[in-house]
């Protein structure tokens, strides 16, 4: 059984327990933190969670976007919180695997204060041209950049990120000097490419996809080992001569100490409400794929990309300085 099959197969598991059983006073308030900016595909997916879990629950849940450090302030802003279901984190699974590689002093570690929940969606990331950029097409990506080297910034969504590394593995393919701008989230980066501040970006599908069916950005291609199902007319990377295949996903945990019993059931719940049609609708409309699966599928995940991604962030020598 491959990763992704194995992963797939931890979502089966009995919705029969209630998640209000370990979390206590109904009615209360839970707050999902998102360490990213509101308006991306990501802070969309938090709140179409909040308003399906919350009856679940029973609880109000709300979403704090904690922007910041490159996810860090949101992600610090749950660890060490009280361990009663009071305070979810939602975040790309990225964050929770590059950060501890790129801190010269990490200022988490996923293992020991967190805890694991569930893989909540997946999503790919794309290479997309604003109109500062006449290209067509990835070939006509190429020629532009290699012409225009002064001109060659691209944005993405905060440093230490999938596309900040897509970018450096780009630069090394193509032997072209780029610089790279981070953002705070995807929006902005959006605004920028639509208004011709800024030439390209890296960022994901889902956060872009809306403005490239509407002709405002191209999608140039996609960073996934497959075309995507949300753009199937453009080609991948590696389709366009780059060897390299990469997508991610949004995940939820805990904080460290909170009950396995509440984060089984927690995410029992989050599965559930995955799994309903008009939730599957509304995340893929903007470009995610629904997964939902026990703290387990969680856990191999993490375990897999953080051994893919290691060598090539180290290769980067890329530090966050604390």
């Amino acid at each position: 059984m491959d990763r992704r099959n194995f992963i797939a197969g931890c979502a089966g598991f009995s919705l029969t327990a209630k998640a209000t059983d370990v979390l206590g006073q109904s009615g209360s308030l839970t707050r999902i933190i998102f360490p990213f900016a509101a308006g991306g595909g990501g802070d969309a997916l938090c709140r179409i969670m909040a308003q399906t879990l919350g009856p679940s629950l029973d609880r109000n849940v709300v979403v704090e976007n904690r922007t910041g450090g490159d996810g860090l302030i949101g992600i610090k802003s749950v660890k060490g919180t009280p361990p009663d279901g009071s305070t979810i984190l939602v975040t790309t699974g990225p964050t929770m695997y590059l950060l501890p590689m790129t801190e010269v002093t990490p200022s988490f570690d996923t293992a020991k204060d967190f805890v694991p929940v569930s893989l909540l969606a997946r999503f790919e990331f794309a290479v997309v041209a604003g109109p500062a950029i006449g290209a067509q097409d990835f070939k006509q990506f190429v020629a532009w950049l290699k012409a225009n080297p002064d001109k060659a910034s691209f944005g993405v969504p905060s440093n230490g990120t999938i596309p900040h590394f897509i970018g450096s593995k780009l630069e090394q393919v193509l032997g072209t000097p780029m610089t790279r701008v981070p953002y705070r989230g995807s929006a902005p980066i959006v605004n920028d490419l639509i208004g011709g501040h800024l030439p390209f970006g890296i960022t994901t599908v889902a956060d872009v996809i809306a403005q490239h069916r509407a002709g405002r950005l191209r999608i140039l291609a996609v960073t996934s080992a497959e075309r995507s199902p949300f753009v199937s007319d453009v080609p991948t990377l590696k389709d366009s001569g780059v060897e390299l295949a990469a997508d991610a996903w949004y995940g939820m945990w805990l904080p460290a100490g909170s009950p396995a019993e509440l984060a089984r059931q927690l995410s029992a719940a989050a599965v559930a409400a995955l799994a309903r049609p008009e939730v599957r609708e509304k995340l893929q409309a903007i470009g995610l794929i629904p997964v939902g699966t026990t703290p387990e599928g969680l856990i191999a995940e993490l375990a897999a990309d953080t051994a893919f991604w290691q060598p090539i962030v180290n290769a980067t020598g890329y530090k966050i300085t604390n």
